[in-house]
C-alpha cells in the first residue's frame, strides 16, 4: 500500500539495528543515526561480531539509500530523499508511542496538556519533545537516571501476585456476603503465594478490585476497594470521569 510501518517488533539488542553491525534490520535507531541525531563518537566501541567496533553510520545511510530508492520506484508521484524517509519513519514511531498515552489519558477523561511527560530510556530524549508537542504538553521531565530507569525500576519494583475469578452478580446489599467471601478466598490465595516466596504478613498488602459495569452495557471498569471509598462510589466516580455522565435508575 505504500504506507510506512514501524514495529511492533523490535530489532532488540541482538542482532539490533543495521548500525550494530550484526546483520539486523533497519530500525528507528538507524533513522536517528542517519539524521545526525545520534553521534557515534559518543558511543563506546562495542558493536560488530567481535564487539569492538563503533556504530556503523555508513551502513545505516546505505540501507536508507536502498530503501529510499525502493520507495521512489513504488510511488513516482513524489521523489523523497533518504532524510525525508528517515524522518517519515520517526514520525510514524512517534505517533505509535502517542496512541497508548492518549488511551490512558484522553481516553479516560484526563487532559494531557495539564500534565508533564516523563522521558526515560536511552533513546527517550530523541522523541520526547515531538511526542509532547503532539499531545499538547509543554513540560518534559528528564531524570538523571532516565537511561537506566527501566532496569532501576525492575530492581525496586514490588512483587505482585494476582488472583481472579469470574462473577455475574448484581451489586446490592443481598450480594455483599458472597462478594466478601469471594474476595476473602482470593486474598488467602494471594497471601499463600507470596509467603511461599519468603514474604511475611507485615510485608504483604492486599488490594481488592471488582470489574463493574452498568446492566446492559459492555464497558467494565476495574474499581478498587482500598482507596477509602466503596466499590460503588469508586465506580460512579470513574464512570463520570471517563464518560462525563452516570446512568440514572440503572443497576
Amino acid at each position: 500500500s505504500g504506507l510506512f510501518v514501524v514495529g511492533p517488533e523490535s530489532a532488540s539488542a541482538h542482532p539490533g539495528p543495521v548500525c550494530y553491525r550484526k546483520g539486523g534490520p533497519l530500525a528507528i535507531t538507524d533513522a536517528n543515526l542517519c539524521l545526525g541525531r545520534i553521534l557515534p563518537e559518543y558511543f563506546p566501541k562495542i558493536f560488530g561480531p567481535s564487539e569492538n567496533e563503533p556504530l556503523d553510520k555508513e551502513g545505516s545511510i546505505k540501507a536508507f539509500e536502498a530503501l529510499t530508492s525502493e520507495i521512489n520506484d513504488f510511488d513516482k508521484s513524489k521523489v523523497m530523499t533518504k532524510e525525508e524517509v528517515a524522518m517519515g519513519y520517526i514520525a510514524v514511531a512517534n505517533e505509535a508511542m502517542c496512541r497508548p498515552i492518549r488511551a490512558l489519558t484522553q481516553g479516560k477523561g484526563y487532559d494531557t496538556s495539564r500534565h508533564a511527560l516523563a522521558c526515560f530510556g536511552g533513546a527517550g530524549g530523541q522523541h520526547a519533545c515531538a511526542i509532547a508537542r503532539a499531545l499538547g504538553m509543554s513540560t518534559v521531565i528528564v531524570h538523571k537516571y532516565a537511561g537506566i530507569l527501566s532496569a532501576f525500576g525492575m530492581a525496586l519494583a514490588d512483587v505482585v501476585h494476582e488472583e481472579q475469578v469470574p462473577a455475574a452478580l448484581k451489586y446490592s446489599e443481598e450480594s455483599q456476603a458472597e462478594i466478601s467471601k469471594t474476595v476473602k478466598d482470593l486474598e488467602d490465595k494471594c497471601r499463600i503465594k507470596l509467603k511461599s516466596q519468603g514474604f511475611t504478613d507485615s510485608q504483604i498488602k492486599l488490594e481488592p478490585f471488582l470489574h463493574m459495569r452498568y446492566q446492559g452495557t459492555d464497558c467494565a471498569l476495574m474499581c478498587s476497594g482500598a482507596k477509602g471509598k466503596g466499590f460503588m462510589e469508586e465506580f460512579l466516580d470513574r464512570y463520570k470521569t471517563e464518560f462525563g455522565f452516570v446512568l440514572q435508575n440503572r443497576d
